[in-house]
């Protein structure tokens, strides 16, 4: 397994990590019944191959299936939990969310994961707006945060952003956050735009700023595979998702790849995706419009 540091903290994770809403989530890139007792066996025999085989970053969140996700992943890890490094996430939330709640939410998600803290506490978000921004900048919830790291609940705080604008600039900006996790993949490439030189974005921007790089929908949620399923005859599913994959792996600036996972075949499968050192692509030459030699020039 190779294995990167996140950021200006330092903490070491795999290239590849195990992204929880597939376990948690009702109908979620599968159809199987996730309060069946044979899923949830599978998913945790997914969750500890994943473990032997290396990948120590899990990600979850309460939202995913009212706690299940977490519930599964605090049964699978508690053996492992020196091993390995958990991130959860919390609601935005409204003025009107008082600190209690928001630290009972916060108790109620380390109980589901047998653990007195997690490594990444993360601001669950899709799209920020301005009201938004502005309300996590003075309305006192990074306080609070921070009187619950000061406790010894979370050590690195995130956010999380299904695309960039104005108010996601703002807060990776603000020097408040130590991890972005946001959608990055073969087909929405906006947050590191690779046709620039250097490369622009929100993923380049929050870099700059030493802040660690996780990106969700790594290998497009199954997007890109239906797509061309649906439009041509081509290489088969798991080729693409192996492309899928290795492009997100092959951008040095993101550090941890979350792939969703609920399988021992998938985790086999992704594991085997971040061995494989030769299959990274030389992002900057892909994106070159003149080259400097073409395949009948050789």
């Amino acid at each position: 397994m190779q294995y990167r540091h996140l950021g200006r903290a330092g903490l070491r994770v795999s290239a590849v990590g195990f992204g929880g809403a597939p376990i948690g989530l009702q109908g979620y890139l599968g159809g199987e019944d996730r309060d069946s007792p044979a899923f949830q066996q599978r998913a945790i025999d997914a969750v500890r191959e994943a473990v032997a085989k290396g990948i120590n970053y899990f990600d979850t969140a309460p939202g995913y299936g009212d706690g299940r996700s977490e519930r599964l992943l605090g049964q699978a890890l508690e053996p492992h939990r020196e091993a390995v490094h958990i991130a959860t996430k919390i609601p935005l939330g409204d003025a009107s969310t008082t600190e209690a709640a928001r630290t009972d939410a916060l108790g109620a998600s380390l109980e589901r994961l047998r653990s007195g803290h997690v490594e990444v506490l993360q601001l669950h978000g899709t799209r920020w707006s301005d009201e938004q921004a502005e309300f996590i900048l003075t309305g006192g919830l990074l306080d609070w945060a921070q009187r619950m790291r000061d406790r010894g609940r979370f050590r690195l705080l995130g956010i999380t952003a299904e695309s960039s604008n104005a108010a996601l600039e703002r807060l990776v900006g603000s020097g408040r956050f130590d991890v972005l996790q946001v959608c990055y993949n073969l087909i929405y490439q906006g947050a590191c735009d690779h046709q620039r030189r250097p490369a622009a974005g929100i993923i380049p921007q929050a870099r700059e700023l030493g802040m660690g790089i996780l990106t969700m929908r790594s290998a497009t949620s199954g997007f890109l595979q239906r797509l061309l399923a649906g439009t041509s005859p081509g290489p088969g599913s798991a080729a693409v998702t192996r492309l899928a994959i290795q492009f997100v792996l092959s951008t040095p600036q993101v550090d941890v790849a979350l792939v969703g996972m609920s399988s021992v075949d998938e985790v086999h499968t992704n594991a085997a995706i971040a061995d494989d050192l030769a299959g990274r692509l030389d992002l900057g030459a892909l994106h070159e419009r003149y080259p400097k030699s073409l395949p009948h020039d050789r």
